[in-house]
């Protein structure tokens, strides 16, 4: 698989945008990226205990008090393990607030001259949501891979490779095209796209830095987007 996006290596614009996350643009966006994904994964988290508690709770248990103690450790290290797997759906839905914002500063600083439209509210909302829905989905089939060892890994990546890169280029490719002639051109770079997906969904198998997927999300793939569009027809910004 070529690591080449039209002349754009995606390794150089992986270190680029990484480089980007602390600088003071995005600094401004960091906090609020970091505890609105905190806050989501803390809403998952109650809202799975109370199901392990509920369940731990029921009449049978009380019969066999060393299998509630047993399930309620097994429960809490299942809370842990699976919380990252549900760091790609939260991610989008982080995304959809920020996405335009940290895009813009990017885009700035490649071509002033070249500066995308923020998207109509609810396209970026359905594009973040209907991602997050897929994400969720693809995730807990992961999760329920985990024991087979080997498969639950490909299974992992591979499914979070071409989500993290289709979903954040259409965020990106979507302030500039309609969305048809994003469709055309990512299914044009699916091969591109996917090698891309893979460097985020590498940093997704990071605990903490996985935290930042948004913001890495948002500078790497604007770079990325912009390499595609550039190798096409000039087309002006996308209307809104």
């Amino acid at each position: 698989m070529s690591s080449k996006i039209e002349g754009t290596n995606v390794f150089d614009a992986a270190v680029a945008a990484a480089g980007q996350i602390f600088t003071p643009p995005f600094r401004g966006v960091l906090w609020k990226t970091l505890g609105l994904t905190l806050a989501l994964l803390a809403l998952v988290w109650i809202g799975l205990e109370k199901l392990i508690i509920a369940g731990l709770a029921l009449p049978s248990m009380a019969a066999y008090p060393w299998v509630a103690t047993a399930l309620s450790f097994v429960g809490g290290v299942g809370l842990f393990i699976g919380l990252a797997f549900l760091v790609t759906p939260v991610s989008f839905l982080v995304a959809g607030f920020f996405f335009d914002d940290l895009a813009e500063h990017v885009e700035a600083g490649l071509d002033p001259k070249d500066i995308g439209r923020p998207m109509p509210v609810g396209l970026a909302t359905r594009v973040a949501v209907e991602f997050a829905a897929v994400a969720l989905a693809v995730n807990l089939v992961a999760l329920l891979l985990l024991f087979a060892p080997g498969v639950n890994l490909v299974a992992f990546f591979g499914a979070n490779a071409y989500l993290l890169g289709r979903g954040y280029f259409e965020l990106a490719a979507l302030r500039y095209l309609p969305p048809a002639e994003v469709a055309r051109l990512r299914k044009a770079n699916a091969a591109q796209l996917f090698g891309a997906g893979l460097v985020m969904a590498a940093m997704l198998a990071v605990p903490v830095l996985n935290l930042l997927t948004p913001l890495f999300g948002a500078a790497f793939m604007a770079r990325i987007a912009a390499a595609i569009r550039r190798a096409r027809p000039a087309t002006p910004p996308y209307q809104t």
